[in-house]
């Protein structure tokens, strides 16, 4: 699994927000768009293009297989979570709207290319999708990066919006909305025209991975 999760003490409010999540929990990245060569669980095929599973080969299997491994030492951890975030983060922006371009090679020729169209951006949902920001940036320098904070109402028992920084012109800019664990039944039916991009889906919901990656266990 790419699990990207959840955390303990310092994270309490993603703890509850994990919780209310649901069972089925996908780990990756929410997009406007995402290919894969992967079909989602035969209950979950009902969304069709909207859910997205990144190829599962050898090395994607080897990565999670670490990641659940309640043994292997934080460092390790945050390397292989990187890894596996940094697949997802490339496949999802494999999906991105690109246009035609042309530049001059060194030797004078020209190359017909393609290029990013402007106008993309990333938002993490913190604190766990914080770890997500390392693997966008690396694929993509110049991308602004916006933060969204959720917390549990303890008194309504629903997610509320705590803090909010988005970069200018959201509502013109297609959004890699960041975080390692979701409900996709409850994210794809509340908001039926969100894609999400995943490296698994799974019935049973790590809720460690804040606390391993940010070392606050």
């Amino acid at each position: 699994m790419p699990e990207l999760l959840a955390k303990g003490r310092k994270d309490t409010q993603e703890e509850s927000l994990d919780r209310a999540r649901g069972e089925k929990c996908s780990v990756g990245m929410e997009n406007g768009v995402a290919p894969s060569d992967e079909k989602p669980p035969n209950h979950l095929q009902e969304f069709g293009p909207q859910l997205k599973i990144i190829k599962i080969n050898e090395q994607v299997r080897e990565l999670q297989t670490i990641i659940r491994d309640r043994e292997t030492e934080r460092g390790d951890f945050v390397f292989y979570a990187d890894r596996l975030i940094r697949l997802v983060v490339e496949e999802g922006l494999n999906q991105l709207p690109y246009e035609s371009c042309s530049v001059k090679t060194p030797t004078g020729a020209m190359y017909e290319g393609l290029a990013f169209q402007r106008g993309n951006c990333g938002v993490s949902i913190m604190r766990s999708g914080e770890a997500m920001e390392k693997g966008l940036r690396d694929c993509c320098r110049s991308i602004r990066i916006g933060k969204i904070l959720i917390k549990v109402n303890e008194e309504t028992k629903t997610p509320m919006v705590y803090y909010a920084k988005f970069p200018p012109g959201m509502e013109q800019r297609r959004v890699l909305l960041m975080y390692p664990l979701l409900s996709v039944e409850l994210v794809l039916k509340k908001f039926p025209s969100v894609t999400i991009l995943t490296s698994e889906v799974l019935s049973d919901c790590p809720s460690s991975f804040g606390q391993r990656y940010f070392g606050t266990d």
